[in-house]
């Protein structure tokens, strides 16, 4: 027999050890791709709905130009220019029209409002 037959380790003996590189790795990679599958799906069913299939579909809101007044508030224009629909439902459609990021008004500003 000879030396090195004597010495030779098999390799299902010696344990499988992970630096802390490749813990990362082993870990981090499919958190990763978790979280990018995640995020890609919430876009999917966040997204908005289609408005129309065609151009011709699509119609224009009828609207007036108000001028807020001092002291007036959304709920008071709402009520006045829609007394025959939901203040909650006009006071959106208000803010959604005249791209407004707070529910607040300035007196002298002009605002868009649906008629209907």
């Amino acid at each position: 027999m000879s030396a090195l037959s004597l010495h030779q380790v098999s390799p299902s003996s010696t344990p499988l050890r992970l630096t802390r590189r490749g813990r990362i790795v082993l870990l981090g990679v499919p958190l990763l791709l978790m979280a990018v599958l995640l995020l890609s799906l919430s876009g999917l069913f966040n997204s908005p709905a289609k408005a129309s299939d065609s151009a011709s579909d699509l119609a224009v809101t009828p609207t007036v130009t108000v001028t807020v007044q001092p002291g007036q508030s959304l709920w008071a224009i709402a009520g006045a220019v829609a007394p025959h629909r939901d203040a909650r439902d006009v006071v959106a459609d208000i803010v959604q029209l005249n791209n407004l990021a707070a529910g607040t008004v300035l007196p002298g500003q002009q605002l868009f409002v649906p008629t209907r």
